[in-house]
């Protein structure tokens, strides 16, 4: 193993300890707005542009994950899926688009909404948490509060995604997102930001579906509505099922 491997696996190792020692109280917080949020019937949504989007995925339609989460797929934004790629970028600086976005969806006041941008500084996820907020909606904010500190808002308000949140999680990302360095390489590389945030969605869902399990044994609610994998026997039946019990609350099937 080279020494930049090495390198790069303690970065990352380092990083999943440290969101997990600071965050523990911001992950309960969204923890327990997404389990009553859940247990109230209301509908969860997660939006990510570029690579944010990773995380806001991984957390939709998957085995083990909770059956109404949504990804707010603005066509262009999600990943790398649209050419040239620097349009995916470019988008986040359109204002409109995130009203736009929100008011063709189902959402209602009371429902979830998870807002995931690294910088935090951009025009989409910023308006996008403002305008949800205005509608009633909780918001959730995954982003690296490093920036606030170091870069300007792209936002005409000069507010940043922490400020429009109910809850902020902070993935202790550095600005640059790169964890190594090489004295022939002129920038840094090796981002962690995917690992953590995604690691950080995914304890938030951890923490939600035991608050729901702990009140089913007690009597007190259903059992969390989660997927199973398709790959065991009668796994695509039971999740048939949990999308026809939840159809309202979903709309990634048609």
């Amino acid at each position: 193993m080279s020494d930049l491997v090495g390198r790069y696996f303690d970065a990352a190792i380092e990083h999943l300890r440290r969101v997990h020692a600071e965050e523990a109280g911001s992950i309960e917080a969204a923890a327990a707005l997404l389990a009553e949020a859940i247990s109230g019937g209301r509908r969860v949504f997660t939006f990510g542009s570029g690579h944010s989007s990773l995380a806001a995925q991984d957390v939709v339609y998957r085995a083990g994950g909770l059956v109404p989460v949504n990804l707010l797929d603005v066509p262009g934004m999600a990943g790398v899926t649209v050419m040239p790629a620097p349009l995916a970028s470019a988008l986040e600086r359109v204002s409109g688009l995130a009203t736009t976005t929100l008011d063709l969806t189902p959402a209602t006041a009371g429902d979830l909404l998870f807002v995931i941008s690294l910088s935090g500084r951009q025009i989409m996820p910023v308006e996008l948490a403002q305008y949800a907020r205005a509608r009633g909606l909780k918001v959730v904010g995954v982003t690296s509060l490093a920036y606030p500190a170091q870069v300007p808002s792209a936002h005409p308000s000069g507010t940043y995604l922490k400020d429009h949140c109910d809850v902020v999680l902070d993935n202790k990302i550095a600005v640059g997102d790169g964890e190594l360095t090489h004295p022939a390489a002129e920038t840094t590389f090796g981002p962690v930001s995917t690992i953590v945030t995604s690691a950080l969605m995914q304890a938030v869902v951890a923490s939600a579906v035991g608050r729901l399990a702990d009140a089913a044994a007690d009597g007190d609610g259903a059992a969390p509505p989660l997927f199973r994998s398709g790959n065991v026997p009668g796994g695509t039946e039971w999740n048939a099922k949990q999308m026809a019990d939840n159809a309202e609350r979903i709309f990634y099937t048609y």
